[in-house]
Order: C-alpha cells, then sequence, then structure tokens
C-alpha cells in the first residue's frame, strides 16, 4: 500500500513550489494535478505519469468523486502518489473530501502546504494584507456555490473583517458589488482584481467597489478581488508627487 501525498502547488510560477514538494514531485510514480498547475511544475516528475483532474468554471470539470476513487486505487498499486493541488490544499482544494476518501480505505496520506493566490496577489500588488492602525484582520471567501451544496452568507465575513480576498469569483462581480453595498460597504471602497498572481501574464487593475463590475470584464482569468482600505496605500502611490506631498501636509 502507498502513500497519497497532498501537495501545494502555489499560486501558478513553478519555482514558488516548496522544497519538500519538490522532492516528492520527483519520487512520484503518479501525479494528479489541477488544470492551473504550469507544464514547468509538472516537468519536475518527468517519470511519473501525468493525470489531469482539474475544474474549472463553466467548463469541463472532473467529478471529484472520480479523483477520490482515483487516488485510492493508484496508491493500491503505487509507493508514491501525488495530488497537486493549485495554491494550498487546505484552502478551498476539497482536500478533506480527498482525505476522507484516503481515510476510508486505509491509505496513508501527507499534506504539503503551498502558497495560496491571496499572498502571491498582495506580494505583487506591493501591499501588506494587515497593516498597523488600518487592518488587523483578513478573510478568505468565495462566492461560489457547488452543486447540492448550501450558500454561505460570505456577504457577513467581508463586512466584518478590515480586508477581504475573494477567490473563484472575478465572474460574480457585479452581484458581488450589489449585494455589498446593498449591506452598507460604500461604493467606494479601494478594490484591486489580480489576474495570473505569480506569473509574467500577471494583470492588477485597482478600482473601487462601485467600477468593479466594470472593470473585471478586462480581466483575466483566473482573478482575485481584495478589497480593503489597505489599498488606498497603493493608490496614493500612483498618485503626482505635488498631490501626494499635499495629502501629507494636510493629514500630518
Amino acid at each position: 500500500m502507498g502513500k497519497v501525498y497532498l501537495i501545494g502547488a502555489g499560486p501558478g510560477a513553478a519555482d514558488l513550489i516548496t522544497l519538500r514538494g519538490a522532492r516528492l514531485l520527483a519520487q512520484a510514480e503518479v501525479v494528479f494535478h489541477d488544470a492551473l498547475v504550469q507544464p514547468e511544475l509538472l516537468a519536475l516528475a518527468p517519470q511519473a505519469q501525468h493525470i489531469a483532474v482539474g475544474k474549472r468554471c463553466r467548463k469541463l470539470s472532473t467529478d471529484q468523486r472520480f479523483i477520490n476513487r482515483a487516488l485510492v486505487e493508484a496508491a493500491q498499486r503505487h509507493t508514491i502518489v501525488v495530488r497537486l493541488k493549485g495554491g494550498d490544499p487546505m484552502l478551498f482544494g476539497r482536500a478533506q473530501e480527498e482525505i476522507a476518501a484516503l481515510r476510508e480505505a486505509g491509505i496513508a496520506y501527507e499534506i504539503v502546504p503551498g502558497v495560496t493566490s491571496a499572498l502571491a496577489a498582495a506580494a505583487d500588488l506591493g501591499i501588506s494584507l494587515t497593516q498597523r492602525g488600518v487592518s488587523r484582520n483578513v478573510v478568505f471567501v468565495t462566492p461560489r456555490v457547488g452543486t447540492g451544496e448550501t450558500a454561505s452568507d460570505w456577504t457577513k465575513s467581508v463586512l466584518a473583517a478590515d480586508t477581504a480576498v475573494l477567490y473563484m469569483a472575478s465572474g460574480q462581480a457585479a452581484q458581488i458589488a450589489a449585494s455589498l453595498m446593498q449591506s452598507g460597504l460604500p461604493g467606494s471602497t479601494p478594490a484591486a482584481l489580480i489576474s495570473n498572481a505569480s506569473l509574467p501574464t500577471m494583470q492588477k487593475i485597482l478600482t473601487t467597489l462601485a467600477q468593479l463590475p466594470e472593470v473585471a470584464h478586462n480581466a483575466a482569468s483566473p482573478a482575485l478581488i481584495v478589497l480593503g482600505e489597505v489599498l488606498s496605500a497603493q493608490a496614493l502611490e500612483d498618485l503626482p508627487e505635488f498631490i501626494k506631498h499635499e495629502h501629507f501636509s494636510a493629514s500630518s
């Protein structure tokens, strides 16, 4: 009986995987990977069989029950099986369902953390998600609801947080903005849309909550939405020097 390693592939760039993740890829016999995993990352496992089991919004996706069963069956035939997940396995990755299937079958497993895309987006923006005196908490949410799932009141979490990062949300930008503004969040709240975080094709759009639906049409996929006053620092950086000086003089 083999062992299954649930490995975080990171946000996109192949060299952001952990050393442990790269070492296990080099030893793997089978790699089940998400749709967004870069070819350069799969190249770290040239000896392994690569099996795509990705899920993409509004595109053909692999059923989770098939993935669970495939992991169990692979571990019964191979020593090292890798389940390579985008970002971190334990955040919006349905890892718990795979863990439950492995436990039920008596298969050993190990979790190897990865860099989640919210942190890569913060790095690309050059903005800390937490800032002294501005943001003391961060919430990660997704408005997406899977088939047969009960909708969550994600708006309450966003409203209660200093900074919010919304995963798998750019396609619902209009509904998100409307829901949050109806719940009391000002339309002037700073917002950012970041596509392909950590990759050369990264795109960032700085805007406001009210303007989010309009700019979302120009964003590539996948994209994250960031909301909060932490973004106002970046907006200030983009202002002409004399306006910045005037701003600081007025507030000092």
